[in-house]
């Protein structure tokens, strides 16, 4: 008698042997898919599973290696469309494959002929297997397509961009459109300047409450603003997006690129002031702005001391100082809060919170909360990023998490708002993302 009768032909009259045998082939299956099936069931079934199986090692170990040596390109791939139908193709697939050699396992076992305790054992175990595999792989496949339309409403088309003297930029709008304004404005106006190499971060924040904004010559608001954005009160840098969003016919392609006048008003507003070219803009709605902190499960601030309230009204509550985590609400307070405090203290607080998110928005977060961080940043984030950069942009985030964030404030006493020396601003710019030198 061969060494494998008693698993293909057991003698079903001895429970010792029923057990054991049972044990061994759903124990197998579990560890390898398809090898229950060639020892005791249908070989054919059992090779096709068996090699399946083998596949998917071989291309998880394969991705591991790519991560590895190459996380950027990986990051890429995984962000790629094409890549994440394959993806939850694939794991749909393994998750029916898991569950038919479970179950024909469980029949190759033969269970009325195995002892009663056994055959509990052996049914508990099976339904275990079954909710963290097919259980487990359902889901990723789910997430899989949350994650790729997520990526498709949030971000845009197009391929890759090359960085700018070696360095990307990030134009960051805050927008506020309260019921107490008429239309949108940004809150917040920082411009993130990004090493291509390093992923050290150069973050410049600039008042919303800035005048005279210049203007590149080839922005059509040069010709409108031949002096900057000089009209006194009324023209502050935040005003120029509502102002633009009533001027259409001045970005006529605007719409069409998956952008609007505003943000490309505020665009050629912030280059002029920098002189810097911004190759990306993304805006945050304040309004979804809690959801998508909720959706992180909060961030870690070492606090200042605050009253919260709105100027000439009463106080509602307080912050007090020190490192707490604070929910989505709780944030959203801190960095809009304007009770006995300047515009120039609220850009204090927002440049925490915004550093605080880069820090804390790692892998682990994302994986484990990516639901509704998805959900929070679909109806709270538009951008022209395109979805190709993602990859890029995921691994300098990463390295960038290891290195100090260097802050340009272009924010009294270092610079008057009211009447700024531009070429002052860009020669503090050009020196904060200047390359190091090699002394």
């Amino acid at each position: 008698m061969s060494l494998t009768s008693p698993i293909r032909h057991p003698d079903t009259r001895q429970p010792e042997l029923m057990s054991r045998r049972g044990w061994w082939l759903v124990g197998l299956n579990v560890l390898l898919p398809g090898s229950a099936q060639i020892l005791a069931g249908n070989r054919r079934l059992g090779r096709f599973a068996l090699g399946a199986t083998l596949i998917l090692w071989a291309t998880m170990a394969l991705a591991a290696v790519l991560f590895f040596l190459n996380r950027g390109f990986a990051l890429s791939l995984i962000t790629n469309v094409w890549v994440l139908w394959l993806l939850q193709a694939a794991l749909l697939f393994y998750a029916v494959l898991w569950l038919s050699t479970t179950l024909n396992a469980l029949v190759l076992v033969r269970l009325v002929k195995t002892p009663g305790r056994t055959r509990a054992g052996l049914l508990a175990f099976t339904a275990v297997t079954l909710a963290v595999s097919v259980g487990g792989t359902s889901y990723a496949a789910y997430l899989t397509g949350v994650g790729r339309d997520t990526l498709g409403s949030v971000f845009a088309g197009g391929g890759y961009v090359a960085p700018i003297d070696g360095r990307y930029t990030v134009l960051l709008l805050g927008g506020d459109a309260g019921p107490d304004r008429l239309g949108l404005r940004p809150d917040s106006i920082t411009l993130a300047s990004i090493d291509a190499d390093s992923g050290a971060v150069t973050m410049i924040g600039i008042p919303r409450n800035l005048y005279n904004a210049p203007f590149p010559a080839d922005s059509p608001l040069a010709s409108e603003w031949p002096n900057g954005y000089d009209c006194g009160d009324d023209c502050l840098i935040s005003y120029i997006y509502p102002w633009a969003e009533e001027r259409p016919e001045l970005y006529p392609e605007a719409e069409l690129a998956g952008s609007t006048p505003g943000i490309e008003a505020t665009r050629d507003a912030v280059e002029g002031v920098t002189g810097l070219e911004v190759q990306f803009v993304v805006l945050i709605d304040l309004g979804g702005f809690q959801s998508l902190i909720d959706a992180m499960g909060g961030v870690v601030v070492d606090a200042e001391p605050m009253q919260l309230g709105i100027n000439g009204g009463p106080v509602v509550g307080e912050i007090v100082a020190g490192e707490q985590r604070m929910d989505g609400g709780t944030a959203l307070w801190y960095a809009r809060n304007r009770y006995n405090l300047t515009d120039f203290d609220r850009m204090a607080h927002q440049r925490q919170i915004q550093e605080a998110m880069l820090r804390q928005f790692d892998p682990l977060t994302v994986f484990t909360r990516f639901e509704a961080i998805a959900e929070a940043s679909t109806q709270t984030v538009r951008t022209d990023l395109p979805q190709s950069m993602i990859g890029v942009l995921a691994d300098l985030a990463v390295k960038s998490r290891e290195l100090p964030i260097t802050d340009v404030e272009l924010v009294p006493p270092t610079v008057d708002n009211v009447n700024p020396d531009y070429g002052m601003v860009r020669e503090m710019v050009a020196a904060a993302v200047a390359p190091p030198s090699d002394e």
